[in-house]
């Protein structure tokens, strides 16, 4: 037997501050609350077919993996949500009505191939590539 990779299942971010991320993850990238365990420290929101699990730091598990992330040592690098549709102007906008500073639009290379890209940063500091279509999919 091998292991075949589908795509990402979930991503889980701990934080200090779970409704403040509830809310950027859900008012400015569109993500739904799906579920909520609140003995656990646990709220997970749907992000097409992924999940983002948001975990309390002071919370049951988050309490597992030690103290708080803050910004001068993040435990994650970046990770990146498929636009769909995707339409430069109006996520610029969108993201400016939240007050939301972004990135350049440049082309990078995801599972999909290559095409447009913008970095942003969540209250704790994560870094959210949000990810347009393809426009070289077979390009490297």
């Amino acid at each position: 037997m091998s292991i075949a990779p589908r795509g990402l299942d979930h991503l889980v971010l701990r934080t200090a501050d779970p409704e403040a991320l509830i809310r950027f993850y859900c008012d400015v990238l569109g993500c739904a609350e799906e579920r909520r365990v609140d003995g656990l420290g646990l709220t997970q929101l749907r992000a097409g077919a992924s999940l983002i699990d948001i975990v309390d730091a002071a919370g049951e598990i988050g309490r597992q993996g030690g103290p708080a992330p803050v910004t001068e040592g993040l435990n994650l690098d970046h990770f990146c949500l498929r636009i769909d549709p995707w339409d430069e102007a109006l996520i610029r906008a969108h993201l400016a009505d939240h007050g939301v500073e972004a990135g350049p639009t440049e082309r990078r290379y995801g599972a999909e191939g290559m095409g447009p890209s913008i970095y942003l940063r969540d209250p704790d500091g994560n870094t959210v590539e949000l990810k347009g279509p393809p426009q070289d999919p077979e390009e490297p």
